[in-house]
């Protein structure tokens, strides 16, 4: 009898430290406390996740070029967050703009479609579809900045092989560090798109290889791929 009382007591005190304990098993049931977190500023995120969480190899695909193009719906306003690099050069929300290809460019038609001269004039949606397309993305992105300083940019240039008028390939990138307000569009993004497109029709790297590394970061696609 006194044994079976000895262990009723063990028993309910366990009980009662257990209800009384702080839960200290974090979200990946490790028993270990999860770490704190610090808020971020509304809008903004840092850090370039690799391909924005999505596998490789599944960038989304867009409906390609149109005879008469249409301005597309943005996200609701608001929902879109800019990311920066350590450097604070600016990279899309990997939900809203994980970028979309042009179906119409494959490494099979390179030499038929991208490489050759005037080709993105040709697919280029006209400036009265997507002023009304920049004007719904800015809100998307909660954009405060001067208008003329960010670019409505086609996260995958048409240069290589990115959709014309996707809103998953579309946003409102905003200047880079040491930009002077309200003097213009100054993009370093630009000429990182140039050399991937001069190295792809040359055959140093392929479209795809060039595709991944800009969604992944713009910023580092140049020296993740080996071109000076």
């Amino acid at each position: 009898m006194n044994v079976r009382i000895a262990v009723s007591a063990t028993t309910i005190l366990l009980l009662a430290m257990t209800a009384c304990s702080p839960d200290t098993t974090g979200a990946n049931g490790t028993g270990n406390p999860a770490p704190p977190t610090t808020p971020k500023p509304a809008g903004i995120t840092t850090g370039a996740t690799p391909h924005g969480g999505r596998p490789t190899g599944t960038i989304p695909i867009g409906a390609g070029p149109q005879k008469k193009y249409t301005a597309q719906p943005q996200p609701a306003p608001g929902s879109c967050h800019y990311r920066y690099t350590a450097t604070r050069e600016p990279l899309p929300d990997p939900v809203c703009t994980p970028g979309a290809t042009n179906p119409a460019v494959t490494q099979a038609t390179i030499k038929s479609t991208i490489c050759v001269p005037g080709y993105t004039a040709t697919i280029r949606p006209p400036s009265s579809v997507t002023a009304k397309e920049k004007a719904g993305s800015i809100l998307a992105y909660a954009y405060t900045g001067n208008p003329r300083d960010d670019e409505y940019d086609h996260f995958l240039s048409l240069e290589f092989g990115g959709d014309p008028n996707d809103a998953r390939n579309l946003w409102p990138e905003p200047p880079s560090p040491g930009h002077k307000p309200g003097s213009g569009v100054s993009n370093p993004k630009d000429a990182v798109e140039n050399k991937l497109h001069t190295a792809i029709c040359s055959g140093k790297v392929t479209l795809t290889a060039a595709q991944e590394a800009v969604v992944t970061d713009w910023t580092t696609a140049l020296t993740t791929l080996g071109i000076s």
